[in-house]
């Protein structure tokens, strides 16, 4: 069992920065690829970035040169910086994990609103 918990969002205006993180914790030695999916209201969850144990790194389209994503694998942490954001980057941020011959664990999900 690997539990998520993502810290991070907030209201900020068009042009502005965020930090997203997420720590996990349980069975954490088993965790490969670890990552963010957003879900703006009626519509579907969608891959932002993801990265592998190695940090090898891949972003959606709409969100590359802005949004960089990192790792501490010691410390079980994913991070998702966001600059630049704008308002179409307006909804939840759940973070996932990949648990090696097993399943994909999520979080909560953190609310991040991008408006002025």
């Amino acid at each position: 069992q690997v539990q998520l918990v993502e810290s991070g969002g907030g209201l900020v205006q068009p042009g502005g920065s965020l930090r997203l993180s997420c720590v996990a914790s349980g069975t954490t030695f088993s965790i490969s690829t670890m990552g963010w999916y957003r879900q703006a209201p009626g519509k579907e969850r969608n891959l932002v970035a993801l990265i592998s144990r190695d940090d090898s790194s891949s972003y959606v389209d709409s969100v590359k040169g802005r949004f960089t994503i990192s790792r501490d694998n010691a410390k079980n942490r994913v991070f998702l910086q966001m600059n630049n954001l704008k308002p179409d980057d307006t909804a939840v941020y759940y973070c996932f994990a990949d648990v090696v011959n097993s399943r994909t664990y999520w979080g909560q999900g953190t609310q991040v609103t991008v408006s002025s």
